[in-house]
């Protein structure tokens, strides 16, 4: 018997010093606990039967000579008593047994719930990352490449399941990039986040991006870097265009301005000696007054247009009915340079939904800019038409005057730009086709196209959705 013990003995320690050294899961806790008692069980058995098999006849023997002396209820209890201390141990080791078994079931547990709140945080972190269309890198201690989502892929072309774990020279082509990560893990502690602009080459086509760079640190050093990469390229030529505007607007107001104070001080010093003189200075200082009035006037509505906030009242009109009162005003512009205004117009019953002003005051500055730029004795043909097909109608304005050289082209249509070639034949802002477009355009979904060859004329057409 105390074989048994000790054995049982030898046995739990062993079961407790593998259990504390690696940890089993609930399922490996239930069979292990299920085969020490079988075993335990087995040994019992083993026991009882020895003692049995070793003492029946004497046991028989020794029962009929208590039972004849009436000793059979005495030995009875001391035989159940003796049996209670041979297997109290048994019982403490297998309370002792189950009691590490459901401590060892409670930290598995709370093992497997860690487990899954860490799993469940790394993906929702990836999701986030995944999600940002900024260029995200993280890379670790060693600069190499733990993490990075779709646009960072797409922008240094690589793919991120072949390049997990590689340092980020064999996987960033970008080398001033590359630098950039290093140096900020490099500088450890004390460098914790800075913002840089670096130029890339994306597609072909060069991209200013600030880079964000921020380590991730832990108690004692850097375990990581990330980097953000913010595409700014339109942003900087946003900040562009609005310094050039601000720059043309300038120039565009200086020069009314000044000759409206030129002549005012001419006339305030007396230089119109005679009525005639004083009128010439008093007509300069009205036609610059009114240049001055249509540069303003176009600025804000381009401004309105492009913010929105412009009013527009949509009804339906005849594109024909609005071209004829155009063309009646002018008239007089086209007859003082001897140039032959002609129309052809198609029925007036067709109609398009549109703010009557907007349309007449893009139709006047196409049919003013022909008959601007069209040397006398020249012709201006305004050509109104209907399209069954794509439900449009289309006004076209045609001239036989200096035309566009083809690199102009494609700028035609900016705020302030002008032909350079034309410049001497008219003054302008470079602010009425700009507002055309944005009328015809922005205001009415149609559109407004130029086809021109320089020393032969222009031709510009404005198109818009018929309703009916």
């Amino acid at each position: 018997m105390v074989l048994v013990l000790a054995g049982a003995g030898a046995a739990y320690f062993a079961t407790t010093m593998a259990l504390r050294r690696r940890p089993l899961s609930e399922g490996g806790i239930n069979y292990l606990a299920l085969a020490m008692v079988a075993a335990l069980t087995v040994l019992l058995l083993l026991v009882l039967w020895r003692n049995v098999h070793n003492g029946a006849r004497n046991l028989a023997s020794q029962l009929d000579a208590m039972r004849s002396s009436g000793e059979i209820g005495l030995v009875m209890t001391e035989g159940v008593e003796e049996f209670n201390e041979i297997t109290r141990p048994l019982n403490q080791f297998l309370t002792a047994l189950r009691t590490q078994m459901e401590d060892l079931r409670c930290e598995s547990r709370e093992l497997q719930i860690q487990s899954r709140i860490a799993a469940a945080e790394k993906h929702h972190t990836e999701a986030i990352i995944f999600s940002i269309s900024d260029a995200v890198i993280v890379t670790n201690r060693f600069d190499e490449l733990m993490l990075a989502n779709e646009a960072a892929e797409q922008l240094l072309g690589f793919g991120l399941d072949g390049a997990l774990r590689k340092n980020i020279d064999r996987v960033v082509p970008d080398g001033t990039l590359v630098r950039l990560i290093r140096e900020a893990r490099s500088h450890g502690k004390s460098f914790t986040r800075k913002v840089v602009e670096h130029c890339i080459d994306y597609k072909g086509s060069p991209r200013t991006f600030s880079i964000t760079l921020s380590c991730v640190t832990t108690a004692d050093e850097v375990s990581g870097v990330v980097a953000v990469l913010h595409d700014v390229t339109r942003e900087k030529e946003i900040a562009k265009m609005k310094t050039d505007f601000v720059s043309n607007v300038s120039h565009e107001l200086k020069t009314p301005l000044a000759s409206i104070k030129a002549y005012i001080e001419m006339l305030q010093d007396g230089e119109a000696a005679d009525e005639q003189t004083r009128g010439e200075f008093y007509g300069i200082i009205a036609t610059e007054t009114d240049r001055l009035h249509r540069l303003i006037e176009n600025i804000l509505n381009i401004s309105r247009i492009e913010s929105g906030v412009v009013k527009v009242v949509k009804e339906p009109i005849s594109l024909t009915g609005v071209v004829k009162q155009v063309c009646d005003v002018a008239i007089v512009q086209a007859k003082a340079k001897h140039i032959e205004l002609t129309q052809r117009l198609a029925p007036v019953y067709y109609q398009v939904e549109a703010d009557t002003d907007m349309v007449s005051q893009a139709v006047m500055n196409l049919v003013s800019n022909a008959i601007k730029y069209t040397p006398e004795g020249g012709e201006v043909k305004v050509i109104v038409s209907v399209d069954e097909r794509r439900r449009v109608a289309v006004c076209e304005v045609a001239d036989t005057g200096a035309g566009i050289p083809a690199e102009d082209l494609p700028h035609i249509f900016d705020k302030f730009y002008r032909v350079k070639a034309n410049r001497r034949m008219a003054k302008g802002t470079g602010l009425g086709l700009t507002l055309v477009k944005h009328i015809v355009e922005t205001v009415h979904d149609g559109e407004l196209s130029v086809t021109s060859e320089a020393g032969k004329g222009s031709t510009f057409t404005m198109e818009l959705p018929v309703i009916g």
